[in-house]
Order: C-alpha cells, then structure tokens, then sequence
C-alpha cells in the first residue's frame, strides 16, 4: 500500500497576495495561526471537517468560541439554524459529521449511533455564538421522565486522553428491588442509600459476589439515590484508566466547569477482579497503587471522588489495601437468596438461587443447575 502524503494548508485572514510578497513578521496573538495537516489514507472526511471547522478561529475571522455536548438527541432533529449553510457532510461507521455556516459564524456538528452529538459554533461576537447555538439545540434533546432517569458519564480512553459521553438511564426505585436481595444485602444497601455529601466517611464501596445477584443493577439505584449530591461515571475499561497517567489525571480532575462544584463523582469500576486481588501489586505493576492513590492518597487529595468496585471475587481473596479499615465507605457482598427467599420471590418452591438464575425461571429461558457432584480423582467422568 503507497500512502500518498499531501500538505493541507488553511489560509489566515492575513494571507493575501500582498501579505505573502511581504516579509515575515513577528507572530502575535491577534496575528492567528496558520494551520497545517498532513493528510494519508489513515484520515478521514470527518479528520478534513474538523480542520476547516478550526480554521476561522485560528486565524482570528472568529474569534469566540463555544460548545454544547448532548447526551441524547431527538430522532428528527437538524441541530442546525434555520438559515444554516451546509459545507460537508460525512457519514462513518455510525459517526456523521457536519459543517456549515452562515453570516459570521461557522458550526461543526458531530453525532454519534448512540444518538449523543457534540456543537462547537465560532463567531465574530459572542452574543452571536450563543444566539447561533441556541437556535441549532432548541427543541433537539430528548425528553427522558424524570421521575426514573439519571444522567450517567461513560468514560473510555481516546486519542487526546479519556474521552466522556453523557447519557440520560433509568433506574429503579429501591422499593421496586428491594424484594430482589437477601435481608441482610437489602439492610446494607438501605444504609449505604441514605448516605449524604456530609456523611461521607470512606472513598471505596466495594460489591462482590457471584455473577448475576444484581449489582450492577443496586448501583444504578443507588445513582439514583444520590442524584441530589452525586455525579455518577461509569469507567468502560478501567485496566485502561490505571495504566495511563494521562488518562487517569483527566478522569481525577474530572470537566467541572464551576456549575458542578460542591458535587462528590462516583466513579464505577466493574469486573475488576484483577486490579483488587491479593496477587494485584505483583500482577498489574502501578494500577493498584494507582486506585489506592486517587481513594485517599495524593492524586484524591481535594478531589470529592468515591470509587465504586463491583466484583465476584470472594473478599478472602482480595488485596488487604483494598478492604483495610477507614478506606472502604461500604463493603457489601450479595450473594444468593436463601431457599425461602427464593420461593417467596418465584412464588413456587425454589432453591438458594441468584437473581439471574430465578429471572430465567419466572421467564421460562433456563433452568435452575444442580450442585455440582463430586468425582474421586482417577475415575472417568
């Protein structure tokens, strides 16, 4: 394969027939900045709209900038002005990309499969910008209930760092769950539940059990709960997160952008059976000191971060550091329902059960296993 490396040079306000015959002068920063691109067959059209979208701003033609991100955007919607001009369009793999224009100002539209969208409009004046982008979002994010959703960010690492993605969830109440754990599972979530910003006394809540007793599902309730004073995030690949200092700096310092402040995150670690057992130091090298690190050590230090950790290790086996006394806010293990919680739940005799294992029951997708039989060592099975 010949990649072929072709020179993409945006001109400033400045460049001009008589400004190029002239000499170079001093850069300032009212000057703008030329913009340079080397373009292969690994960029894309979507790579070509973000440089043209950068070009007005550079070269000072507009000089004020804003954006909007929205979590969820309603089937139908433009996202663009009534008397908008449209430059480019790309389409790929589920990313579509945009640029148009009009009378002092240039908008760059991103949308993404998930239907979440990202605008960045420049303009001549701000007042323009905020007119500009007003016009193009009015009406276009999706109403969800708010009786039943939460707003969730999902981390994932990108080119430039972590990237974040907001979108609006349902979650349960906990009177429509609570029926769904074991008393003493259901008594710990009641308490953790009613933790507020001010008794917050721990940076760790730590989950574990077998797959399929509902924790994911308890988290999210608890997201729920803690709406009023809690931002919550969940990390998409947190063996990512603690590998990467970069990464994990941004996800720490968090987008606060002064509206939020005042706000504790929780940050959702699922699976991570290997970041947390007693081999981990050995095994992952710096993450677990990493995650030790941003709970109460220097990295957490002035930052309002609670770590959640969902895993189906059993507690014996994780590293000490991780449940040792004053880390951990919460440290809950969900394991199955007793015979006579699960009968009561099904409404026919049932045995100690997971949650998953009586869904497929009450659905008619599955059946409940047998212990598993013991074989002396040497007989054929």
């Amino acid at each position: 394969m010949t990649e072929t490396a072709i020179r993409a040079t945006v001109p400033t306000a400045a460049a001009t027939p008589s400004a190029a015959a002239a000499a170079p002068r001093p850069m300032t920063p009212t000057a703008g900045l030329p913009i340079g691109m080397q373009i292969d067959d690994c960029d894309s059209h979507s790579d070509i709209i973000d440089l043209l979208s950068l070009a007005p701003f550079s070269s000072g033609r507009e000089p004020w900038a804003r954006s909007v991100r929205l979590p969820r955007v309603r089937r139908g919607a433009t996202l663009l002005p009534p008397d908008a001009r449209v430059l480019r369009t790309s389409v790929d793999d589920g990313r579509r990309a945009l640029l148009a224009a009009g009378d002092g100002w240039t908008l760059r539209v991103v949308r993404w499969r998930d239907r979440s969208a990202l605008l960045t409009v420049t303009a001549v004046r701000d007042e323009l910008a905020r007119s500009v982008m007003s016009k193009a979002i009015r009406g276009a994010a999706e109403r969800v209930p708010t009786s039943d959703a939460i707003a969730i960010g999902f981390w994932h690492a990108g080119d430039r760092g972590g990237v974040r993605h907001a979108r609006p969830i349902t979650a349960p109440s906990w009177s429509d769950i609570r029926g769904n754990y074991a008393a003493a599972v259901a008594a710990a979530m009641e308490r953790l539940m009613e933790v507020r910003a001010d008794d917050v006394n721990g940076r760790v809540i730590l989950m574990h059990g077998p797959p399929g007793t509902g924790k994911t599902t308890a988290l999210r309730t608890l997201a729920r709960a803690w709406k009023p004073w809690c931002q919550v995030d969940c990390v998409l690949d947190p063996e990512r997160l603690f590998a990467d200092p970069g990464y994990l700096m941004r996800v720490a310092i968090g987008l606060d952008d002064g509206e939020e402040s005042g706000r504790w995150r929780l940050l959702l670690l699922e699976d991570c059976d290997e970041l947390i057992r007693a081999e981990a130091k050995y095994a992952s090298g710096q993450a677990l000191s990493r995650l030790l690190n941003l709970t109460d050590g220097m990295l957490g230090q002035g930052r309002r971060v609670l770590i959640a950790i969902t895993t189906n290790e059993d507690i014996a086996r994780l590293h000490p550091a991780v449940v040792r006394p004053g880390r951990c806010l919460a440290q809950i293990e969900v394991g199955r329902l007793s015979a006579v919680e699960a009968t009561a739940w099904l409404g026919r005799p049932a045995p100690e059960s997971t949650l998953a294992e009586l869904y497929a029951l009450r659905d008619g997708t599955g059946n409940l296993a047998t212990p598993p039989v013991d074989v002396p060592v040497g007989c054929y099975l």
